[in-house]
């Protein structure tokens, strides 16, 4: 009989025994659970590959070399430019196409770089923030899912108690035990989405403020130049 029990409290018998709709809330909460940790993976690859992009450019940068030859490195790189590099490019490829220019104010000439330095600037941190937004949605709204899966079942299992003389515990046990299986299935989707966000959330704010500073410095050396 305990054999019985126990094999009938089995993860598998109770996912198959639990009723449509929280099943559905099970498979909902699976496929994005495994959404999540493919956008996990690709954000670790992504923001190492930022900060070690940003490492090298600025390790070069502040060699002292001639901006104009690490400019036509960069535009000749068949690489598309990434990070400070692609920041340094717009600002750089503005501020000599605005100096060719005859009765250009200096003031002008340093405006027009700072835009285009912005502009990539908000282009690379939309990039950096793809799937951010993603992971909060999941990491907020799958234990409510699951909690719905889980009062969804618990319902269930005492309506089938309604036409019983006596209920006991070896009768309700198997269908809250499904019905808590969707709760547990939303945390396992919500955890390592709010930890992977909250990682990342910092390791993009960190960027961005590398970025920024980057951009104030280049425009102070861009001023001196002109």
């Amino acid at each position: 009989m305990n054999v019985a029990v126990a094999g009938d409290m089995s993860f598998y018998s109770l996912v198959a025994g639990a009723s449509l709709p929280v099943q559905l809330v099970m498979l909902i909460l699976v496929i994005v659970s495994l959404f999540s940790w493919w956008y996990i993976f690709i954000k670790v690859a992504t923001l190492k590959r930022a900060e070690r992009d940003a490492e090298e450019f600025e390790k070069t940068f502040w060699m002292g070399g001639d901006l104009n030859k690490l400019y036509e490195g960069i535009a000749s790189n068949h690489r598309k430019p990434q990070g400070m590099a692609s920041i340094f490019e717009a600002g750089f490829k503005e501020f000599v196409r605005h100096r060719q220019q005859a009765r250009m104010e200096i003031s002008d000439v340093m405006e027009g770089a700072r835009r285009a330095m912005r502009a990539a600037y908000n282009r690379e941190m939309d990039d950096l923030d793809a799937h951010l937004p993603f992971l909060a949605s999941v990491g907020s709204v799958s234990p409510y899912v699951g909690l719905f899966g889980t009062v969804w079942g618990i319902m269930n299992a005492f309506r089938g108690l309604s036409n019983v003389a006596q209920a006991t515990l070896t009768q309700v046990a198997p269908g809250i035990a499904e019905a808590l299986v969707a709760t547990a299935i939303g945390l396992f989707a919500a955890i390592p989405a709010v930890i992977a966000y909250n990682r990342f959330a910092s390791s993009v704010d960190r960027l961005s403020v590398r970025y920024e500073s980057f951009m104030e410095e280049f425009t102070n050396i861009l001023q001196r130049k002109s």
